[in-house]
């Protein structure tokens, strides 16, 4: 959602994603890059470009990868160009600039982590 949508003039705020039930929203970070990387539960990880994500004022969040069982872990944007980095187990930084095996549409399975992707299914 754009920015000015998410801020209030009142001190109790504004509410900007409805769920319901036991739902609880995983991932809420600003865009920054032409690409969004998502990994679930199940170590499977996808990208596919900004552009595919719709821009809502408010709502119930979108699907950004399909699952069989589990959840989503992370996500995060980033340049296609740049490549899409984490921290490994060591403390390093890893990056992968060759992403076309787990390049697909928004809401699809995806594809195996890459060698080397923390088993924790976080970026950073």
């Amino acid at each position: 959602m754009p920015e000015d949508e998410v801020v209030a003039q009142t001190r109790t705020g504004k509410q900007v994603l409805n769920v319901r039930g036991e739902v609880r929203a995983r991932v809420c970070r600003p865009v920054a890059g032409d690409h969004v990387a998502c990994v679930g539960e199940n170590r499977k990880v996808l990208v596919f470009p900004v552009s595919e994500l719709p821009e809502m004022t408010r709502g119930k969040g979108v699907r950004l990868q399909k699952y069989k069982d589990g959840g989503l872990s992370d996500a995060t944007t980033f340049d296609l160009a740049d490549g899409l980095s984490w921290l490994d187990p060591a403390g390093r930084t890893r990056t992968q600039t060759d992403l076309a095996e787990w390049l697909g549409k928004r809401a699809t399975a995806g594809r195996m982590a890459p060698r080397g992707f923390p088993r924790d299914n976080r970026f950073t």
